[in-house]
């Protein structure tokens, strides 16, 4: 028992030891053993009612109090003065430091209380001794240091000394035995106590810890998630307006065009219109950049129809990056969840961007949205020109992002994203990931 208390006495111990002298809360987990200790004492004031309670019946019922000797005057006026600073404690509870140090010293008056009723019924062998086991619990509950055994321990040999003063008993074997029988048990409790506080308290660091790794953890996922966003949404109207752009700069910078600005009023006239047109354009992309910010925020903060919002988008990215868009869909709709729904729309939105980006316009691209057992598998096949295909680091290294963003996605919500492309035969893109139940007409 030795050894285990002087385990106890640790740096942690020797920190909760010095919150026990002072009264301070621990600078760790202050708040949460300030709270702890709040909802104890509350407890130990609703225990106490229970004692006062008891203590009113055993001196207002004659035959009691004449059995525990505690009838008269005095009793009664110590009952008042326990009933007074238990109020009083309860009052000042809030109020941490001097809230510990009086519950503390009213702890100790309890004890003091125990030790008389203890000394004049029957001493060390008086059934009421059993009594100081639930002081050393609250003790130590109150105050979980190993240091919390002293004031219980020193009860036995005041009762021991009160035994002798009041009715000249002599401390024999049994008497021994029975101080090392109780000391034994007020160590084993206070050690117990004291060690699960102190795992409750390790528990409490690292479920603090850990919250304060899964907060940083979202901050970065929600960086990274929004990073996507920008590049799949925004990113894709953007190069619109960057295709379109460099298609009005190339058309006024082409030598057909300067003669005709430079000749007659009819020739300008006549280029006027199409200039005009195109930067009517680039006005339209400019504006569905903007509803596409819009759409972004609102498919991040809602759920959308998938089926309506992938056709939708087809017929938008067919006229504003003029390709010819077909959407297909087979198979019974099934329930596909936000994240999977929205990590679909986005490799659709990647997938035709990079369709107008590299192979021009015109070119024909052929959407399907298929429901099968267990999954939603869109597919995007183009009928452009195709490339070599190589590994997704070069791709990355190269500057396209596009095929890490949509592995990215797929790995998200445990999808499967491949892609296979070959000169002359175009590219294609297929994203599965997981559908639940069907959804009913």
């Amino acid at each position: 028992m030795g050894g285990s208390s002087a385990a106890l006495l640790r740096p942690g111990h020797a920190e909760a030891a010095e919150t026990f002298a002072s009264g301070r809360p621990e600078t760790t987990t202050g708040r949460f053993t300030e709270d702890r200790f709040l909802t104890r004492a509350r407890a130990l004031f609703y225990a106490r009612l229970a004692f006062l309670t008891l203590g009113l019946l055993v001196i207002a019922v004659p035959s009691w109090s004449r059995e525990f000797r505690v009838g008269g005057t005095a009793a009664f006026a110590v009952y008042l003065a326990m009933v007074a600073y238990s109020a009083a404690n309860y009052a000042i509870l809030a109020r941490p430091r001097i809230g510990r140090a009086v519950t503390f010293v009213t702890l100790c008056c309890d004890l003091c209380v125990l030790v008389w009723l203890v000394a004049v019924t029957g001493g060390l062998r008086s059934p009421l001794l059993a009594a100081q086991l639930l002081f050393t619990t609250l003790f130590v509950v109150l105050f979980p240091t190993p240091f919390a055994v002293v004031p219980p321990l020193l009860t036995f040999p005041a009762v021991a000394k009160l035994d002798q003063l009041l009715g000249g008993h002599a401390v024999v074997q049994i008497d021994i035995f029975i101080l090392l029988w109780y000391s034994a048990i007020n160590c084993i409790l206070v050690y117990l106590m004291v060690y699960l506080n102190e795992r409750d308290r390790a528990r409490y660091r690292d479920l603090k810890r850990l919250h304060g790794a899964v907060r940083d953890m979202a901050i970065v996922e929600e960086r990274n998630r929004l990073a996507r966003e920008i590049h799949d949404g925004l990113g894709g109207v953007l190069s619109s307006v960057v295709i379109q752009s460099e298609y009005l700069l190339n058309m006024i910078d082409g030598s057909e065009v300067r003669a005709k600005l430079s000749g007659t009023s009819e020739a300008r006239a006549a280029i006027l219109p199409t200039i005009r047109k195109e930067l009517s354009d680039l006005h339209g992309a400019a504006e569905d950049s903007m509803d596409e910010l819009r759409r972004s925020l609102r498919m991040m903060a809602e759920d959308f129809d998938l089926v309506s919002a992938l056709a939708d988008y087809c017929k938008v990215a067919a006229g504003r990056h003029r390709l010819e868009v077909r959407f297909s869909r087979s198979g019974r709709e099934r329930l596909v969840g936000p994240e999977s729904a929205l990590a679909l729309f986005r490799v659709l939105q990647e997938s035709l961007t990079n369709v107008a980006k590299h192979c021009g316009r015109g070119i024909l691209v052929d959407v399907t949205l298929a429901f099968g057992e267990g999954q939603a598998q869109l597919a995007v096949q183009d009928h452009g020109p195709g490339f070599q295909m190589t590994d997704s680091a070069e791709l990355s290294r190269k500057g396209h992002y596009g095929l890490a963003n949509m592995r990215e996605r797929a790995n998200k919500v445990h999808g499967i994203v491949e892609m296979s492309s070959a000169p002359g035969r175009g590219t294609r893109i297929v994203l599965s990931v997981h559908a639940g139940e069907e959804q009913p007409r």
